[in-house]
């Protein structure tokens, strides 16, 4: 093999390497330009701690709102689906002290009722954006009603432990979760048959079918996989507030958790993007929250900012396909 082609076959290497992980070098860029704007404050090992942690949450539904998108759809309902499981969880372990059983049908039902969105868009042939709209608003209503609009404490002491428990007195343990959540998600989107069936249906929904995959349940399935991370999700915020408010927990969690897909490299269209994209995806916007609060901008602003990125993301990623 001569040196010429030995050159472009390392060329050709590079520019794939680019092309699917510039997020990488997105955020490499981004913590050089936050360590010389928040010097020492920004890099303490406790910050980066605190940065994951306060993402933690947002950053596990996060993964399974790529399978979704990857699949062509989208979910605005998981911020209020997380309030109506956390009543669940903390009724059930209030009323019987079992944790172990509050999870399990905390974990249930959020799958359920995942699964339940995903049949009435795959059968109902209705967009997601509309179907998921609306259980949105059902979700909130329903939350208030039930809680009068008010909120639901935790009566178990012990449960409190699973989120604010620190190992060594420093590393939380949503950390630990955010971590198990994030390699079962690389996993199944990149080993397992799931995984590249969701690829296929976001890719070409119409040949996938013609291959002979049922694609309508591939894409229950994804919206299943996005259910077990909100459960998940749930059980994080409920133990670490010890508790869930009808009116404002759960807050445009469906919001950023679908910018960072995004900002990660999950193309909208659907059948594009990976879980490690999505992860830095998380940490660029963890980062970017985090830079804000330590030079004071204006708390007004922070959206503003957020609004520019995912804008610039998605048309990066249209550059790329042109």
């Amino acid at each position: 093999m001569s040196e010429e082609v030995k050159a472009m076959q390392k060329n050709t290497a590079w520019n794939k390497f680019i092309k699917e992980y510039s997020i990488i070098l997105v955020a490499a860029g981004l913590i050089i330009v936050a360590t010389i704007l928040g010097g020492t404050t920004f890099m303490n090992g406790q910050n980066f701690i605190n940065i994951f942690r306060g993402n933690a949450v947002v950053g596990i539904i996060a993964f399974g709102t790529a399978f979704v998108i990857i699949t062509g759809n989208i979910d605005l309902s998981v911020g209020t689906q997380l309030v109506i499981v956390g009543i669940i969880l903390l009724s059930i372990l209030n009323a019987t002290g079992n944790i172990v059983l509050a999870i399990i049908v905390a974990v249930a039902c959020s799958c359920a009722l995942s699964a339940g969105v995903g049949a009435i868009i795959t059968k109902g042939r209705v967009p997601s954006f509309i179907v998921t709209l609306g259980m949105q608003y059902i979700y909130r209503s329903l939350a208030l009603f039930i809680l009068d609009a008010r909120g639901i404490t935790g009566n178990v002491d012990a449960f409190k432990e699973i989120s604010n428990y620190e190992i060594g007195g420093v590393f939380p343990l949503p950390l630990i979760y955010f971590a198990v959540v994030f390699v079962i998600c690389f996993y199944i989107s990149k080993y397992t048959v799931l995984g590249r069936r969701i690829y296929a249906v976001g890719s070409n929904e119409q040949a996938t079918r013609l291959s002979g995959i049922d694609t309508d349940k591939v894409k229950i399935m994804a919206f299943v996989l996005l259910g077990l991370t909100v459960a998940i999700a749930t059980i994080i915020e409920a133990s670490r507030m010890n508790s869930i408010n009808s009116a404002s927990s759960g807050n445009e969690y469906e919001l950023n958790a679908i910018a960072m897909a995004v900002v990660g490299g999950i193309a909208m269209e659907g059948g594009k993007g990976h879980m490690i994209g999505v992860l830095f995806g998380i940490i660029i916007l963890g980062v970017i929250n985090n830079i804000i609060t330590i030079v004071g901008l204006n708390v007004y602003l922070v959206n503003a900012v957020k609004g520019a990125i995912i804008i610039g993301a998605v048309l990066l990623q249209h550059k790329k396909r042109d």
